[in-house]
């Protein structure tokens, strides 16, 4: 009888574990869909606040997208989009004093994610075809030599690793276009 009794109390101290282990890992579930989902809300309210004929507004924008990555340092999403909106900066403002700035931004943020283990390999090198794209705009005489090997490697590597990347396309399109502008064909 006594057996039986100690063995109910170990059955049922296993499960009270087990039930609290369960209970644990939901809470930390949970509290990562909610980190990352305030993560995501952070970088919305960002985004919506960009108007892109106000260079100033991707400076606001940008600033708070690193704050945002600062705030969530293992996540690539805030890295992703301050390194597609420097760059998107860059290449409407090729002039702009921040242009060298935020093309330096951008490698960074790259090379940050290239690091990081789930990091989407067609969006790195989306992003680097990007990066080496406005390079180009900046000084299309000195670097459009330079880069548009680099350039259409990237775009065409990205789009090899993911058909459906709609930024690499797109990206790739404006570049060719660019590209039978400046050599007049």
């Amino acid at each position: 009888m006594t057996s039986q009794i100690l063995k109910m109390r170990m059955t049922s101290q296993i499960l009270k574990n087990s039930l609290l282990a369960i209970a644990l890992s939901c809470m930390a579930f949970v509290n990562i869909q909610a980190q990352e989902s305030s993560m995501q809300e952070l970088m919305d309210l960002s985004l919506t606040k960009l108007e892109q004929s106000k260079p100033e507004s991707y400076l606001n924008c940008i600033a708070e997208l690193k704050r945002i990555d600062a705030m969530f340092p293992d996540s690539i999403q805030p890295k992703y989009q301050t390194a597609l909106q420097c760059l998107v900066f860059s290449v409407t403002n090729p002039h702009a004093a921040q242009t060298t700035q935020f093309l330096a931004e951008a490698e960074q943020a790259i090379g940050q994610m290239a690091k990081m283990n789930h990091a989407d390999p067609s969006d790195l090198n989306t992003l680097y075809g990007f990066l080496y794209m406005a390079r180009i705009v900046q000084d299309p005489a000195q670097n459009g030599q330079r880069y548009y090997l680099d350039v259409m490697r990237h775009f065409e590597k990205a789009l090899k690793l993911n058909p459906n990347n709609e930024l690499a396309r797109q990206l790739q399109e404006k570049f060719y276009e660019g590209m039978k502008q400046a050599t007049g064909e």
